[in-house]
């Protein structure tokens, strides 16, 4: 009895340690890759996003199953589901309904292939897609772009412009006329002339007195004899 209950002991830690082994050989496998690691489409177009994996020896695809999400800064949507090699769209969110399509055939060569149609600008972010094979579980990353369609076309064609016109032309200006005039240069004008007039005034002054000082002597003299 005792031989019997170390015998089931030992098969059920050589179990144990067989699925840990296992476990860590699916861990650190390292056979998903992206073929193009940034793609970029414009609005209500179609994309194809790719990755390849370590074809399984086993064509039925039973042991293959296939998760992938897609990451904003926001939220996480589920994208694509396969469960035994059988499509599950349960599970699959309201925002990639019946826009996600994946190619059975090339899926036995080891490349997933989701042709996601109509883009709009919110399908913008970080797809990944993580694959569990015969040979372990892995997982990368791709990014997608998707630029709305109005931008795109106000990029090619340049910024609007309205119709072109003719400058319009400034009205010449001519001598100042009327209270302007008066009120600018004929002031100036005024006061200069009476300035150089009260000058002249000064100047005849002045002079006529120095004429008629000897005159005013020699009447003084005859008067004094």
């Amino acid at each position: 009895m005792c031989l019997c209950l170390f015998s089931s002991v030992s098969s059920h830690r050589k179990k144990m340690m067989y699925r840990i082994l296992l476990l860590l050989m699916m861990t650190c496998c390292d056979c998903v890759k992206v073929t193009q690691s940034f793609y970029q489409a414009e609005e209500n177009q179609d994309v194809t996003l790719e990755w390849t994996f370590t074809p399984q020896d086993d064509p039925s695809l039973h042991s293959l199953f296939i998760y992938c999400l897609m990451y904003t800064d926001f939220e996480v949507s589920r994208l694509f589901r396969l469960n035994r090699g059988v499509e599950v769209s349960e599970s699959q969110d309201e925002q990639f309904a019946g826009r996600v399509h994946w190619d059975k055939d090339v899926l036995k060569e080891g490349r997933l292939r989701l042709h996601v149609s109509s883009l709009r600008t919110e399908d913008s972010g970080i797809y990944e897609c993580k694959v569990m094979t015969e040979f372990g579980v892995d997982s990368t990353q791709t990014w997608l772009d998707v630029i709305a369609s109005t931008l795109r076309h106000k990029s090619e064609t340049g910024p609007e412009t309205g119709p072109e016109t003719e400058p319009e032309n400034e009205p010449e200006t001519g001598p100042e006329t009327g209270p302007e005039r008066f009120n600018t240069k004929s002031w100036g004008w005024m006061v200069l002339s009476f300035a150089l007039s009260v000058s002249a005034v000064r100047y005849v002054l002045s002079r006529t007195r120095r004429c008629f000082a000897p005159v005013q002597w020699v009447r003084g003299f005859f008067k004094r004899i």
